[in-house]
């Protein structure tokens, strides 16, 4: 299967900003690229690509005063299957998993694992550990929250969606998250485009989209408590601990969104043919 995906994002800057985004497809996914995922900027101006802690592609840029245009357009390969189900894996102890998931068991800026521990193990206490546990928690928040883009706040925490009952995407990913840490299952924060391929269209416009993933077994699988159901054609962007550690965009002065619109379709071997 292929899948067009890109963006078109513009800010206005009153003065000149630094900024760093956080918009390329994640490294463990340019092997399927056909076309390149090339990060365009009106006006030209200069973008220093590097890897961050968590391995994922950020670019560093002096925005100038006023209008700066951040666009992709690229086509990418891939498997058409469903995310993976694995009621059997296994969760370890925790002094036997890989010392590299630990840091996926802390609390974090969305997360705050201290304040939901009680929660956690009255809701989970009983259910069986693994894959059960982490499917448990999925349908507890799926079922918990309502979904809307006019929930959105950027300085909602896992607590607060808890709390409200209501929240986007990256609400949903930050409460299963949290809930999985005091539960001692390692658990990571993905952002990356998730078009309507294989489910009906939705009538929003298309957005970037959060789920996360655990640790289980000797790998890590992909949840999504907003959908609660296996998915066709992610396209990983980044990983963290939560929303702040992949941000598409920090800004190190005021800017303000002047446009905003994110492509995620799958295209015929035809047009597939004609883009090479």
């Amino acid at each position: 299967m292929k899948i067009r995906a890109g963006y078109e994002i513009a800010y206005d800057c009153p003065q000149p900003t630094p900024m760093i985004v956080m918009l390329s497809v994640h490294p463990s996914r340019t092997p399927d690229l056909i076309t390149p995922d090339r990060l365009r900027l009106s006006p030209a101006i200069a973008a220093n690509a590097y890897r961050d802690g968590f391995g994922n592609i950020c670019h560093v840029l002096h925005a100038p005063a006023g209008r700066v245009a951040l666009s992709t357009d690229f086509l990418i390969s891939d498997s058409g299957v469903p995310d993976e189900v694995a009621p059997d894996a296994k969760q370890h102890a925790l002094e036997k998993l890989p010392v590299e998931t630990l840091v996926y068991l802390l609390g974090s800026r969305y997360c705050e694992t201290d304040r939901f521990i009680q929660v956690a193990w009255a809701q989970f206490g009983n259910v069986a550990k693994g894959w059960p546990l982490v499917q448990a928690i999925c349908d507890y928040v799926h079922g918990h929250m309502e979904f809307g883009y006019q929930h959105a706040n950027p300085t909602k925490t896992a607590w607060h969606a808890h709390a409200e009952r209501r929240g986007v995407c990256r609400d949903f990913a930050h409460l299963a998250i949290t809930l999985c840490r005091c539960m001692n299952i390692p658990a990571r924060y993905c952002t990356g485009y998730l078009g309507d391929i294989g489910v009906p269209l939705e009538e929003t416009p298309m957005d970037f989209s959060a789920w996360f993933e655990v640790y289980l077994g000797d790998r890590w699988y992909t949840f999504d408590a907003r959908h609660n159901t296996p998915r066709i054609g992610r396209i990983l962007m980044a990983r963290g601990r939560d929303a702040t550690d992949v941000a598409i965009s920090t800004m190190f002065g005021p800017c303000t969104l002047a446009g905003f619109k994110v492509v995620t379709d799958e295209v015929p071997a035809a047009a597939v043919f004609a883009a090479r």
